[in-house]
Order: C-alpha cells, then structure tokens, then sequence
C-alpha cells in the first residue's frame, strides 16, 4: 500500500501535488468486485459511511458481526479498496461483516477517524438484531491504522457497562506506540517495502497534519519526556522482544535528548489514543479475547510483540499468528490474480479461524 508514498513525497516536495493525493490515486486503481455469495448494503450508522455484507444463504439463527476498519494511514484507502478483504472474512466466516468508511485526513483532521470508527461500532452494538447479528458475538479488528483503531475503540468500549460487550478483537499488524522507532524491528526493516522506517514518522506528521520537518525528531525520540519515558519504558522496550526477533541485527539506541519545544507540537503522538500501548493495566486486562497478527519484514512487527506481551501480563486470552513471510500491506494482496500474495490468503484463514472458534 505505502509503496506509492515515496513518489508521493518526491510529487510533493517539486510542488506537483501533495503526496497523500498520489497514493489515493493508485489505490483506487484496484479493481475489485462483490463475492456472488454475498449481498451488501451503503449505510450511514450515525452519519458514518458503511457498507454492511451479508451471505445470501439463510441463517438458522442470528450470525455473527464483524466490525472492520481498513488501513492507510488514516490517510488513504476505502471501503471500494478492501472489498477483496471484506468478501472473503464474510463468506468464509458466515457473518455480517461491517466496513467502515471513516473520513481521511488530512481534510479531516484526527481524531475524527479513530472517533469514527467507535461511533459506527456503537451503533451497531446497539441495533445488532435488525442486522441478524448476535448482539454477544460482534468482533471488531482492521489492519495497519485499522488495526491501531480497532485497539482504541476496544479501550474505549471496555467503560461501556451500557452496551453488549465485544466478543474479541482481531488486530492485524498495527501501529501501537509512537516512543521509540529504533526497535529491532525498525531497525532490520527500515528500507524494506511497503512501509519504510521513514514512512512512519512521515505519514504519522501527515496523518496529524503537523510539519514534517520534525520527522527526524521523531526517529530519534526527542519528542518524549523524561517522564514519559520513566513511566512508559517498561512496555516499549526491546527486553520485552524475544531474543528470535533480533537474530538479523540489532543495536540498542537510545532515545535523543528530550526537546520540549517538539513534544509541545506532538503531544498527540504519545496520547493514549494514538499510543494504544499506553493503556493502564487497569483498562488492559478487561480487554476481549485477541487475535494478533504480525509479519516479520514490517518495520510495526515489534509493535505487535509488546501489545501482545500487555495483554499476557493482564490475563487476556489471546491467539497469536507470526507471518514469516509478511510484509506491512501484504492484506491488499489476498484476491489479485497473479499478483496474489499465499501470506495474505494465509492470514486471513487465520482470522476466519479464529473468528469461527469463538
């Protein structure tokens, strides 16, 4: 997906056209098509665009829901662009599959996306049965960005006592902490396609609509207060990496000197709602049953591996898929005729596994 963003950066930087148009331009190039099996609707669940998926084949009972939130930054892609996704999580898993289309920045600006993303949930919590959908059995889960929401709405509905609560949560490669981009896997990675270590800093500033000047900054961890790293240290370190994950290289670097001036400018960076990762165990430990997807050349693997070690050390039950051949995007190529990627046709058996199993 984000193999587009650096000919969108060199378009912007010669005054062309802003990178994040190029990228949207490409990926609506995607041709995709609804699965015959099923039939789907375009709604608005409190003002949120949605296309709701439905089997054709009857039901014996109300089925199961699955909330879906795609990726791109929160910059790009759609519900057109991840049908392929949606088709084959609906049909293979037998549910009521939701897609929502929350609204890009940076025309709208964070947190509209994540807040978007919990509203259409709410929603259909709260009218699950004029869908056919077991209010009990609703799944939420999406990847990249997607995937980071879906870790923020589920905090965000565990204070909910007013509404069902979610079954699980599916959480495929997403952005989890935005403190340390010198992990081992930013490291081993930080050249490899779709998503560069660059990338990150870039399209976060981008996705925040702040100067992309600070993105140095940012690799290098000026952005974060001494006290932020004293509190949140324990979970964003390279101990919590298991020895595996650091046999193709890794050199330990610290965080830069904190610069207040930056951190001033990006405080939205290490709130909660974009550093999901920094959650009170308090909330942690009520989260639903988890799926969690990582690929190993994906410069967020190890974002996925200290999520996941959160959720352990709370007592969450949770499945874990390690893609050795993934990379970030690999989703996009689940249904792409000779372009077809076995990891992204393999990680979505997985999820429809897992979802089955519940």
């Amino acid at each position: 997906m984000f193999s587009f963003s650096k000919q969108g950066e060199i378009c912007e930087r010669l005054g062309l056209c802003s990178q994040v148009l190029v990228v949207r331009f490409f990926l609506q190039l995607k041709s995709t098509r609804l699965d015959p099996s099923l039939f789907s609707k375009d709604l608005h669940f409190d003002g949120v665009p949605v296309r709701v998926y439905y089997p054709k084949a009857p039901s014996a009972g109300l089925r199961r829901g699955f909330v879906f939130y795609h990726g791109g930054a929160g910059l790009a892609g759609s519900i057109d662009v991840y049908q392929d996704v949606s088709n084959k999580i609906a049909k293979d898993g037998d549910l009521v599959l939701v897609s929502v289309g929350y609204h890009l920045s940076p025309e709208y600006t964070y947190p509209t996306q994540y807040q978007e993303c919990l509203t259409a949930t709410v929603h259909f919590l709260q009218n699950a049965k004029a869908y056919g959908v077991d209010p009990s059995q609703i799944v939420i889960g999406g990847d990249s960005c997607g995937g980071s929401f879906a870790t923020v709405v589920a905090q965000k509905l565990v204070g909910r006592p007013d509404l069902p609560k979610l079954r699980a949560q599916v959480l495929l490669y997403p952005a989890c902490q935005a403190m340390d981009l010198n992990l081992p896997s930013y490291q081993q990675n930080s050249t490899i396609p779709l998503l560069y270590r660059h990338s990150v800093a870039y399209l976060g500033l981008k996705y925040i609509r702040k100067g992309t000047s600070l993105c140095d900054d940012v690799l290098k961890g000026s952005h974060v207060p001494d006290e932020m790293r004293l509190k949140y240290g324990k979970w964003v370190s390279a101990d919590n990496i298991p020895e595996r994950f650091k046999l193709r290289g890794y050199q330990q670097v610290p965080l830069a000197p904190y610069k207040p001036e930056v951190y001033q400018q990006l405080t939205e960076l290490l709130e909660v709602t974009f550093s999901s990762l920094f959650a009170e165990d308090s909330v942690i430990r009520k989260l639903p049953e988890t799926l969690i997807v990582s690929c190993e050349y994906d410069v967020l693997r190890d974002d996925s591996l200290l999520y996941k070690k959160r959720l352990e050390d709370n007592g969450v039950r949770l499945s874990w898929f390690h893609a050795e051949n993934g990379y970030h995007g690999v989703l996009n190529t689940c249904d792409a005729g000779l372009l077809t990627f076995p990891t992204a046709i393999e990680i979505l058996d997985k999820v429809v596994d897992f979802v089955k199993s519940l």
